[in-house]
Order: C-alpha cells, then structure tokens, then sequence
C-alpha cells in the first residue's frame, strides 16, 4: 500500500533511488561523450515526469485501495475496484522502471558536463594555469568533486517530489478527518528542525572531505614525478609518510558524514513511527465512532505512510548537500577568468614577430618587465639566458600559448591575442624539451594537428629531425604504439622535433628541443632545419654554445628584459654572457660587464635584419 521513506541504502516505492555512497564517485559509462546543448536537459526531464508520475500514483494508490476494500466489504462487484487499482499499479511500476534509469543517466550526463568544462577551461588557460591550485587537486576536482556535483539535479527531483509526495499526504489525511492531519503535523516538524542542522554539518564537512582528497592527490602526483629521485635518495618510507598525511583529517570529515547520515537515521527512524501510531490511534477512534469507515481507515493508513517520504527526503538533501559542496569546488576553478578567444582571421605573413612592452609575472614576481624583442622574418633568433631568467616563459609568449599582463605580442602585424585560435596554432609550431607524445601511435603523436597532415609529410619532418632511423627500427614501425615504444629522452626530442616541423608553420618555436641531442645529432638536425625550413622564422631557446653560433641573431634575456640583439660572435665578446654559458654567471659580473664601454655599448638593443 504505501512505501516506507526512511533513508537506507536501497529504496523502493514513489519517490525511491539507489542512493550512491558518500564515496562514490559516479562516471560515465564508457566511450561516452558531454551531450550538445539541445539534449542537455532531456534525461533530466525524462526523469522530473516519471517520478511526478510516480508521486502521482502513489497519492492515488490509497484511495483507489480504500474503494476497492469498500465494494469488497459491501458485496458489490469486485472488478469496478479491481480495475483502476491494477491501472494505478501499473503506472506505478512503469513510472518507477523508467525513473531507476533516467535518474544515474541524469547524473552520468551531468558530470560528463562538469568534467569537459573544467578540462576546456583547463586547456584554455594556456601554458602556465593559476598557480593557486596544484594538479593533484585539478585531479580531485575533475574526478571527486565533479562526481558529487553532478548529483544535484537527481537530488533536487527527488527531493521536490518527496516533499510535494508528502505535503499531498497530509491535506488527503485532512480531507478523511481533520484530526488525522493534526495527528501527523504533531510530530512531524522536530524531524525537519534536526535535517536542517544535519544538512548545514554535511556542507561543512563535504567540503573539507573533498579538500582532504585533494592534498593526497597532490602529494601522490608529486612522488610520482619525482620516484627515481625518491629510489634513489632512500626516502620511500618518508615519502609515504608524507603522502599519507592528510588522511587522518580526511577520515575524520568522512567519519563526520557518516555520522551526520547516521544521525538523520536514526531521527528519522523514532519519529516515523511515532507518527504512524499517533495517525492510527486516531483512525481508530474515529472508526469506532463511525466517523470513518473500513476503506477510510486503510487510506489513512496508506497516506500516513506516504507522508513519511517527507523523511525520506533526507537522503536527497544529503545528496543535494554533498553536491553544492562538490559544486562549489568546481565553480572555484571556473569561475577564473581566461582570455577571450580572438575573432580575427591572420593573413598570409611571412612571420615577422614583434614584442612590446611585455610584462609577465609569475608567484607575485615579475618574470618578464617591459620587455622589447623583433624576430626577423624567416630568421633564426636564438634566446638565452642564465637558469631561470624566463627564456622559456618568453619562448610561450612569443608563440601566442601565454598572454602577457601587459604589453602586445604581434605576429604578421596582428597581435596574437585578436588572432582566431584555430589561425595561430597553424602558423606557429613547437617543440619541447620534454615533449608529451599523444596519440594511440607513433605516427599518430607525429600527425597530431588542427588539419589532417598527410604521411608522406609527416616521415620526411622525422627524417629532418634524425628520427626516421630508430621510428623504422620499432616493433611495428610508425604504426608502434606509444605505450610500447622504448623511447630515451633523446628520441622523444626528437620525435617532438618531428611533429613541429611536420607543421607548414610561419613561426617555429624550439623551447631548449635539443638538450638531450649529442653534438652531433644536435648538429644534423639544425642543418636540416636550415636546409628544408629556413624560410620560417625560428626561435630557438637554448644553453649551447654552437646551437647559438649557428642563429642569425641571438637575443639575450637577463633581468626581465633583452640587455642585447647581436649575432654570437659579438656578443661573445662580453665576459658575463661568455660564462653564462660556462656555468659561472652571475649577477655580478653582469652587472660589471654592463659597465665594459668596449663591449656591450657598442652593440645595439635591436639588431637590423642582415
């Protein structure tokens, strides 16, 4: 007849769910993708109509029960009351089959779509993201609390309509008998008064929960990246202590919701049935005075029950609680500003590249100050600077992959910050000291592109950068999959190399792409650039003395700013920028070479294109 609301972890009946656990986290099921903006409220709308159907159902379930047990009793025909309770029966259960699928989907979806947007918004920040989160948490956010959020929306349904569920069971209970009304409504407020308090402590403790999880990550992402270094100090143990650390607070805030659940529970679990003897008490008075009757007293009976799914809705606030919290911390990420994606088309060009002003600053210090710097068109310019000067910063601003606080960046004239994001990425190209290889395959993570890169172009990019050799000497050759690809560091530059330069770029960035070359294959592979991508305009970050010597210009970054633009064997000359490659300066003997008359003042700021 009715259904029993108290929070448990399987329920049944209107306004029932598999309620997940506090630590569960649920995910989409496999292969499955964000769905567009047009069916984005489809599922959560199959689910509001079959469990308002259900509600429905179950408010008319003791009335059409209480007929049938009328014409029972009296001798009347038995199918007058048989057939509208086998219909009501049958929208129940229909009702309630499609709500037990619409209602995960519902969650499924929503996640997926908390999830894409972080990871969009992520990758729309750039090179460098906000600083006040660290990646293992970015991963507690995505996984966790993204997981919690998209509890919400089945929450709200099912809260809505246990509370609706319930508020049509007391005004049925007042239209039987008044009295039977009063009865529920004398113990039914205590039990809201301790879900408001309960529901404010699992806020509070789903938040610090979810921050708990967070610092664990971090810590673990950071042993990973650093294990050979952990193997070989001898820290393991130290470094799982470290790890470790934050779970005892995160077993206390877990404990916390336990407890708050438990606690909701129980209230709930006294008062219910307190309510439902007080309401029977009374319906038995009044049956004995004759005021109700016999189908009376079994309705009483049904919507006595069905308003205590109002109790039930415990469990849906928790959910909704854990959610805001879940919630909350993902809007933390997306509500950072990002720049605005430019609308601007770029014109052919042949990359002449223009910095003015540029100031960037990182962790409160300014990296970057005001800085000026002209890259040639189709012209080798080569940046260095002693460790930590920023060369690398300043190699992603040249590039379009950060926007300075200031000053412009111009590319063709254009500055890259108006430019449609789709026109930079095909004009500038780079390569990265420690480059990430993406794809399912070798030849996949050297296609990688906006535009399909046909194969003929993408082995001759790996034989200008010395990689055809070892590619063809893999299990299966181009076809070898990343994973199971025994790739040295060396490779892997080189395969980096070979996606850049497989790009019909303007501009082509090498962020210290060389590093782990020997001389030699340093050697063969800057010939290669020079031979066959010559025309471009190339920015080289690096530490080498003969990578530099072989640059039309070299740019040196010292201090935030370029102190000079002059080919190598200039500025060779100057003591400080001799030992910055000798491992020996510093910002003393800048500074005395700063002062030299015979050196560095007779060497131009921006050097003329030759």
């Amino acid at each position: 007849m009715g259904q029993d609301h108290r929070p448990q972890p399987q329920r049944s009946g209107a306004g029932s769910r598999t309620a997940p656990s506090t630590f569960a986290h649920e995910t989409p099921s496999p292969g499955s993708r964000p769905p567009g903006v047009g069916a984005r409220w489809w599922w959560p709308t199959v689910l509001a109509l079959s469990v308002t159907g259900s509600s429905a159902a179950a408010l008319l379930l003791p009335g059409v029960l209480a007929t049938a047990v009328d014409r029972a009793l009296s001798g009347g025909a038995t199918t007058g009351g048989a057939l509208p309770l086998a219909a009501v029966l049958a929208l129940l259960t229909a009702a309630e089959t499609l709500a037990q699928y619409a209602g995960p989907r519902t969650t499924a979806e929503a996640t997926a779509r908390l999830r894409a947007a972080l990871v969009r918004h992520l990758m729309a920040t750039g090179l460098s993201p906000d600083r006040r989160t660290t990646t293992g948490d970015l991963v507690a956010r995505l996984t966790a609390s993204a997981a919690e959020a998209g509890l919400s929306v089945q929450a709200a349904v099912y809260a809505v309509a246990q509370l609706a569920m319930a508020a049509g069971s007391v005004v049925a209970l007042g239209l039987l008998a008044p009295e039977l009304a009063a009865a529920f409504l004398v113990t039914a407020p205590a039990g809201w008064l301790l879900l408001r308090r309960q529901l404010r402590r699992t806020v509070r403790r789903g938040e610090g929960y979810q921050e708990a999880q967070a610092a664990v990550a971090a810590r673990l992402l950071d042993a990973l990246a650093g294990r050979r270094t952990i193997a070989a100090a001898g820290t393991v143990d130290r470094e799982i202590e470290r790890v470790l650390g934050p779970v005892p607070e995160l077993s206390r805030h877990g404990r916390a919701l336990w407890d708050s659940q438990r606690r909701v529970a129980w209230s709930t679990g006294l008062l219910a049935p307190a309510t439902q003897i007080t309401v029977i008490a009374v319906a038995g008075y009044e049956l004995s005075t004759g005021t109700l009757g016999a189908g009376d007293l079994v309705a009483a009976l049904g919507y006595a029950t069905l308003g205590l799914g109002g109790f039930g809705a415990a469990q849906s606030f928790l959910d909704h609680a854990r959610a805001r919290a879940g919630h909350r911390r993902v809007q933390e990420v997306l509500a950072r500003p990002r720049q605005p994606p430019g609308l601007r088309r770029l014109p052919p060009g042949p990359g002449h590249v223009e910095l003015r002003g540029v100031t960037v600053r990182r962790s409160d210090a300014t990296v970057l100050d005001a800085l000026d710097l002209t890259l040639p068109a189709g012209r080798c310019v080569a940046l260095v600077g002693r460790s930590g000067a920023g060369t690398s910063l300043l190699a992603a601003v040249a590039g379009g992959l950060v926007t300075p606080e200031r000053g412009t960046v111009l590319l063709d004239g254009v500055p890259t910050d108006e430019i449609r994001p789709g026109d930079l990425r095909a004009a500038v190209a780079y390569a990265f000291a420690d480059p990430e290889l993406t794809g399912a395959t070798v030849f996949d993570a050297l296609a990688v592109a906006a535009e399909p890169l046909p194969a003929d172009r993408v082995r001759a990019a790996a034989r200008a950068a010395q990689a055809d050799t070892f590619v063809r000497r893999l299990p299966a050759g181009y076809r070898t999959p990343v994973r199971d690809a025994p790739l040295s560091g060396g490779q892997r530059q080189r395969l980096g190399l070979a996606r850049a330069l497989a790009r019909d770029g303007r501009l082509l960035v090498l962020d210290d792409a060389t590093s782990s070359l020997d001389s030699a294959t340093e050697a063969a592979v800057l010939r290669a650039l020079d031979g066959t991508h010559g025309g471009r305009t190339r920015l080289v970050v690096t530490r080498r003395t003969a990578t530099a010597a072989r640059a039309d210009l070299v740019a040196w970054l010292h201090e935030g700013r370029i102190r000079k633009v002059a080919p190598h064997d200039e500025l060779w000359r100057v003591p400080a920028y001799r030992r910055m490659f000798l491992g020996t300066d510093d910002t003393t003997e800048a500074t005395e070479a700063t002062d030299a008359p015979d050196t560095e003042d007779v060497i131009p700021a921006e050097a003329p294109e030759r």
